[in-house]
């Protein structure tokens, strides 16, 4: 396994061993006390999956109170992954990072609690399957504007097709620094 970091503390790309023969190949997608020695949590609570089509762009999404951390990786299909820091308090406050996952990389993305996360499908579908630190809150779910100019991620897609939520995201600037994460203490 190798993990490499993507310039925001916390965020960083983890390529597991894949070990593969002529019949396919076989790999550990999390494993408590690996990822542990590399400072990745080594407890989860929840685990999803989510399929989209072409064009579908999800995010950028968080949860506050009771942030959640998420490790991501593409079971099918192709996308870009995107972290973005929405900590005020935080040095790297609206600086993102963003790397290609997809099923033939094996790569995974962790998002630490604080930041927001989306992406967007680089193909025809995509599958992907993610481990959350905390339970999902309906009533703690938030959003802010996948095309904020003051984050300015430059997603790799035209015509993004995205939710009503996320189309009605308020930019950061609109929110109130109270209302957002912080640094952990």
């Amino acid at each position: 396994m190798r993990v490499m970091e993507t310039g925001l503390p916390g965020v960083v790309i983890v390529e597991p061993a894949v070990h593969g023969d002529p019949r396919g190949f076989f790999m550990e997608t999390w494993n408590a006390e690996r990822y542990a020695e590399h400072g990745l949590p080594d407890r989860f609570v929840q685990s999803n999956v989510s399929r989209s089509g072409a064009g579908v762009l999800r995010g950028l999404h968080f949860q506050n109170p009771q942030p959640q951390g998420k490790l991501i990786w593409v079971l099918e299909g192709r996308i870009f992954d995107v972290a973005v820091d929405i900590r005020p308090d935080s040095p790297h406050f609206r600086q993102w990072a963003g790397v290609e996952l997809s099923a033939g990389n094996h790569r995974q993305l962790y998002v630490p609690e604080g930041f927001a996360h989306g992406f967007c499908v680089l193909g025809k579908t995509a599958m992907i399957a993610y481990l959350c630190t905390t339970v999902y809150r309906p009533d703690y779910d938030r959003a802010i504007a996948w095309n904020d100019p003051s984050i300015g991620v430059r997603w790799p897609v035209e015509n993004a097709r995205v939710s009503d939520k996320d189309a009605a995201a308020r930019s950061l600037d609109d929110w109130n620094p109270d209302d957002l994460p912080r640094m952990a203490s």
